[in-house]
């Protein structure tokens, strides 16, 4: 039986085509794991041909897949390329691209797989599904599977996201969605598991008895710039808690699934997710702390021509608030501490943290474990002994690294932290795979490991929306706000040492 597969990629001439996607399927055509024949459709409003198109995204696939390209190996890529101008606002637009894809697929008719990739504003995903629906892009029967793959954020609320589910579920089945996060491709992300789950010597220890408290960082030594628009009515934690944050720590809590498969997967990250204890009002300020970092409100203010939120003058130390209620509330810089309410974690304290315009870009996971019971032995300091950490490095520089205890040599029994290191990049000679590579084969292959479930969005906005809710009803505090180049707020290292914890930092990470 003749097969074809075809990729259809929505908003085509947008930034994250040429800069993501198609490099990706590019890198995927060079260790041939691209299923063959393979159709690559753009489609967007700009008008142009099939050889504007890829004359286009060949510039972008020497930018940014420059330790790959050749020109003979994109002349072979490019061939699969082809383009058709629509909008999708437009009926007609999806009847002509039903014509376009049958005659591409004209030797496939038996067995055709297509895959739409929703690269566009989110506002476009509901408009899309439903004229996939109408033109009958989206139905699906014996040997012609239909997938759709949408990009966060997905909604902006729960209420928003239970809108959106309800459209996408009009027209494709819940088997067909696959929502995306990109942290989840990241190979470091994945080792999570294998780590846990493939050596003894850690999962007997994954637990409240050995463990004291979690960090998970995700910082990032950019500002917002140009992003500012979108940022503005977003905010750190729908941009980063919400989705990557909570995904990483349903990889770090989760139980052990029944099976390597996306349904067990699945369920184990929505049982994390449901157990998490829900905060009052008092509770939210009580485990909270954000902040922004100075000159934000400049960024919103240039990029949105002086419309948005005004840029008044930095607050005076004796001011109590940052301004009056018309300056941006939007946080750069979130901290949040939650707990996990069922038998593995209960009671130990998970402290989530982002942030932009931080000394360096990190994602990090810190497991703090205990410290002994009783020691006999002094650090070299004469301080108190902390707890060894096992540091696991999701970027920039990918690997594991063990914190331990040991003797410092020629010393009257005195200690010190040592470490023991691994490092994907030294064991690894091959380039680390961008985390969308892995995604998108995963998505054509029909395997939803790694993509969010309907319950499991829902799940994660009823974590985020209490919080969102308590910050937006209050101006920024001069406390809250923090320099270019900080770890953040000072205001959030009292907090956690307040609470009896501290924050893992490093720079720059090597």
């Amino acid at each position: 039986m003749n097969e074809t597969h075809t990729v259809v990629i929505f908003g085509a001439s947008g930034d994250l085509t040429g800069r993501k996607l198609i490099p990706a399927l590019y890198n995927l055509h060079l260790k041939k794991r691209l299923p063959e024949p393979v159709n690559i459709v753009g489609f967007s409003r700009t008008v142009m041909d099939d050889q504007a198109w890829r004359d286009k995204l060949k510039e972008s696939a020497k930018k940014f897949a420059a330790a790959v390209f050749s020109e003979e190996s994109w002349a072979s890529f490019g061939s699969s390329l082809h383009y058709h101008a629509g909008d999708i606002g437009d009926p007609a637009s999806f009847v002509s691209l039903a014509a376009c894809l049958d005659t591409l697929e004209a030797g496939g008719k038996e067995s055709s797989h297509r895959l739409f990739y929703l690269a566009t504003a989110p506002e476009f995903y509901g408009p899309a599904a439903e004229q996939l629906g109408a033109a009958g892009l989206s139905h699906e029967e014996a040997g012609k599977t239909r997938r759709v793959v949408i990009e966060k954020p997905f909604g902006t609320d729960l209420d928003s996201a239970q809108r959106l589910n309800g459209i996408m579920h009009r027209h494709f089945e819940e088997s067909q969605m696959y929502r995306i996060d990109h942290y989840l491709g990241k190979e470091t992300v994945n080792n999570i598991l294998v780590l846990r789950f493939a050596n003894a010597i850690f999962e007997p220890i994954w637990n409240r008895n050995y463990i004291g408290y979690i960090e998970i960082t995700a910082n990032e030594d950019v500002l917002v710039g140009r992003r500012a628009p979108y940022y503005e009515n977003a905010g750190v934690l729908r941009d980063m808690f919400q989705n990557h944050l909570l995904q990483i720590l349903t990889f770090v809590a989760m139980e052990p699934p029944a099976r390597f498969d996306a349904k067990a997967i699945r369920d184990e990250k929505v049982k994390v997710l449901q157990s998490i204890r829900a905060m009052t009002e008092e509770e939210v300020t009580e485990n909270s702390v954000r902040g922004q970092y100075r000159g934000y409100r400049d960024e919103v203010e240039a990029a949105l021509g002086g419309i948005a939120q005004t840029s008044s003058p930095q607050p005076k130390p004796e001011e109590t608030h940052a301004g009056p209620d018309r300056e941006s509330r939007t946080a750069t810089y979130a901290a949040m501490r939650l707990f996990i309410d069922n038998w593995r974690w209960k009671d130990v304290p998970v402290y989530l943290r982002s942030g932009k315009g931080m000394p360096c870009r990190s994602t990090q996971i810190v497991i703090n474990f205990r410290q002994p019971p009783h020691s006999m032995f002094r650090t070299s300091i004469d301080e108190e002994l902390g707890g060894d950490r096992l540091l696991l490095q999701i970027q920039p520089a990918e690997g594991i690294q063990i914190h331990f205890m040991t003797k410092i040599p020629d010393s009257d029994m005195k200690i010190r932290m040592s470490e023991l290191n691994f490092n994907f990049k030294s064991s690894y000679s091959g380039q680390m795979p961008d985390s969308y590579e892995r995604l998108l084969l995963d998505a054509m292959n029909g395997d939803a490991s790694l993509f969010a479930r309907n319950d499991e969005v829902e799940a994660a906005w009823k974590i985020i929306d209490p919080v969102q809710k308590i910050w937006d009803s209050g101006a920024m505090q001069n406390r809250e706000f923090y320099e270019i180049g900080s770890t953040g707020p000072s205001h959030a290292t009292r907090w956690i040492e307040s609470l009896g914890h501290s924050w893992y930092d490093i720079c720059p990470v090597v």
